[in-house]
């Protein structure tokens, strides 16, 4: 593919301003997001209480790469490439299940969770079994949430891993279950549907259940690191003398930021009641004060750890004016639906609020697949958010496309 049109269209963005259509609407543009980031980045792909026993699997899809994730029997949890090393047929069709070995439907090859080929009939006396396995993902736990890599050498998960993990400590994930989740698809781009969530620019008009209990206060929800205003840092600092880690943090090249927001006073998590929705709570976040712990990593996922449950996110792109976004509801394994949870409670906030994200964003779509489209400004009050993002895709896409021009710079 020739990225030089991409290229010049990176060079002379505005910054502060909404990209040019191409990058929305474009088949090539689109092609370069997956080759040049999403097969090259770590991504989240799910949580690893869904994979409880050896055998436990669960497949991705990430644009041209099915994936198999399978929980082997040594406990260890680990991915694969979803084609069998015979003939290339899938192994497992189904989205989750579980399995004692990995068996191709086609032919009957047979894999050991770990990937080990184990049983191949009549290849002959000169087959050598060891050299056709699985072929492996990149795979990482971290504290319940599972992250896969579809590049042959993946970058560094460490320094994500490092500040990520007292964050997510407090909040048990490993002793958590999916109580209910959706898959939606949005008409829009994925980056529009990224860009829709870095802002609350929007939420007053269009989020009448979420407004109930999070705040659009752009004071909160347009922090930079480095001026966070007082009134926030009093909640962090109240919090973090409780062992709750809180401050904002934001890596230096803006993929992945951590902040524990406050609430509107009197809600106690993301219900229409305002109460906490789950009384036997997932963590050992005591204070129910204590809002949600944003995190969100680049590209594909957005969490909130609220005291009593968590929310994940999932955003994986299908075409160029396409993307999924899959949400999971977790909540204490032993929690049992209708006593210690109504699914309704916990659930329809967020049920409606991503309906209400997916029309703003295929009314976003809709209107820059016009011809009379041109990039408008952002709201440096409310959009920095959605700023960070733009500069973290344009600064990544540059440098990847192209690699030795930013090194001379």
């Amino acid at each position: 593919m020739n990225t030089q049109p991409i290229s010049d269209m990176l060079a002379r963005r505005t910054p502060g301003y909404a990209l040019e259509q191409a990058f929305y609407t474009s088949a090539d543009v689109f092609q370069a997001d997956m080759e040049t980031i999403f097969y090259r980045d770590w991504l989240f792909a799910a949580v690893a209480s869904e994979m409880p026993k050896a055998g436990s699997f669960v497949t991705h899809q990430v644009g041209a790469y099915g994936v198999i994730i399978v929980r082997g029997g040594d406990d260890e949890i680990r991915a694969f490439h979803n084609s069998c090393r015979h003939r290339g047929s899938i192994l497992c069709k189904a989205a989750k299940g579980n399995a004692p070995k990995l068996v191709c439907p086609y032919h009957q090859w047979t894999y050991e969770l770990d990937g080990r080929l184990l049983w191949a009939r009549d290849m002959g006396p000169d087959f050598d079994a060891s050299t056709h396995g699985l072929k492996p993902v990149h795979c990482r736990e971290l504290q319940g949430l599972i992250y896969i890599c579809l590049a042959d050498i993946a970058p560094d998960f460490d320094a994500f891993a490092k500040i990520a993990d007292p964050y997510l400590a407090v909040h048990d994930l490993t002793d958590a279950k999916v109580a209910h989740e959706t898959s939606i698809i949005e008409e829009g781009n994925w980056k529009l549907v990224w860009e829709n969530n870095r802002e609350c620019y929007h939420c007053g008009g269009n989020h009448p259940g979420l407004c109930r209990s999070f705040t659009d206060d752009p004071t909160i929800t347009g922090i930079e690191e480095g001026v966070t205003p007082p009134h926030l840092m009093e909640h962090f600092n109240r919090l973090e003398t409780q062992g709750y880690p809180s401050k904002f943090r934001m890596s230096d090249d803006l993929q992945y930021r951590f902040a524990r927001m406050p609430l509107l006073p009197g809600a106690k998590s993301f219900t229409m009641d305002l109460k906490p929705a789950v009384s036997k709570v997932l963590g050992r976040v005591k204070d129910d004060t204590a809002g949600t712990l944003s995190k969100y990593h680049y590209p594909t996922t957005w969490n909130h750890f609220l005291p009593d449950h968590s929310i994940v996110f999932r955003v994986t792109p299908l075409t160029p004016t396409t993307t999924e976004v899959a949400t999971k509801w977790l909540v204490h394994k032993d929690a049992v639906e209708g006593v210690d949870y109504d699914l309704n409670r916990l659930t329809e906030v967020w049920i409606a609020t991503n309906d209400e994200d997916r029309r703003v964003v295929e009314d976003n779509q809709a209107g820059i697949n016009s011809p009379a489209y041109e990039p408008g400004p952002y709201s440096p009050v409310h959009e920095a958010g959605v700023m960070g993002f733009v500069d973290w895709y344009c600064n990544t896409m540059s440098q990847r496309l192209n690699p030795i021009s930013m090194a001379a710079e």
